[in-house]
């Protein structure tokens, strides 16, 4: 029997609550609901959760400082809900660690089948070996998922694991925009959100992220690896 993803859905207008919830359980999730951030917190550290889809603007605490929280204890995938469709939201999001950002005007078959795609990116992490690739002041242990600069551990989101174990298994290879939005993105997005994710990425891995030595790079392409 395999096993059910749990999904925590986070919103306080119930209508969308209702409606995520019963094309989530037609698709064979476990739904968790919340209609605020203290219960959503509740929930997140009582339950066994897989995916969470967290609204921005609540009453209280807004979606942004929630991630941030659970940001602190926990790479589990983070999809934003959310009305507005500007950059700002949409890239302080991603900053924070979203794993994507959907604007609600998405059908609810759209919204479910982003939910399926990041969690197949994060079981596809499970499927490893016990090598462990090493560059220096950069090694990742595959096997335990686990990312160490200057002999200590650094926490990673799942897509910025997924990032970085792609670039260091194929060292000076040219990854273009259009290839890391097929592969991680399914399509969905544009070169300003590759951008947030590698900045973010640097900051945890590079000794001067600014002038970046491993993540670097290529005008106009995309970027590749330094294993140097």
């Amino acid at each position: 029997m395999s096993e059910v993803n749990t999904v925590l859905v986070v919103d306080d207008d119930q209508s969308i609550v209702e409606l995520l919830r019963d094309f989530l359980e037609c698709e064979n999730f476990r739904v968790l609901t919340a209609c605020n951030t203290i219960q959503a917190w509740a929930l997140f550290e009582q339950s066994s959760i897989q995916c969470i889809v967290l609204d921005i603007m609540m009453p209280g605490q807004n979606g942004f400082e929630l991630c941030r929280r659970i940001r602190t204890e926990s790479n589990v995938p983070i999809l934003f809900l959310s009305a507005r469709s500007d950059d700002v939201d949409k890239i302080r999001g991603l900053t924070l660690g979203g794993d994507d950002y959907i604007v609600k005007t998405a059908s609810p078959g759209e919204i479910v089948a982003r939910i399926k795609a990041v969690l197949r990116r994060s079981a596809s992490q499970l499927q490893i070996n016990e090598k462990i690739l090493d560059f220096g002041r950069i090694k990742i242990n595959l096997s335990a998922r686990e990312v160490i600069v200057d002999g200590k551990v650094v926490v990673l989101t799942p897509r910025e694991y997924e990032l970085l174990r792609l670039f260091i298994e194929h060292p000076r290879y040219v990854f273009s925009y259009e290839q890391l939005l097929s592969k991680f993105w399914d399509g969905v997005g544009d070169r300003h959100t590759i951008r947030v994710h590698l900045s973010r990425l640097r900051e945890k891995i590079e000794p001067d992220p600014n002038h970046p030595q491993y993540l670097v790079n290529v005008w106009g392409i995309g970027y590749r690896f330094e294993g140097g």
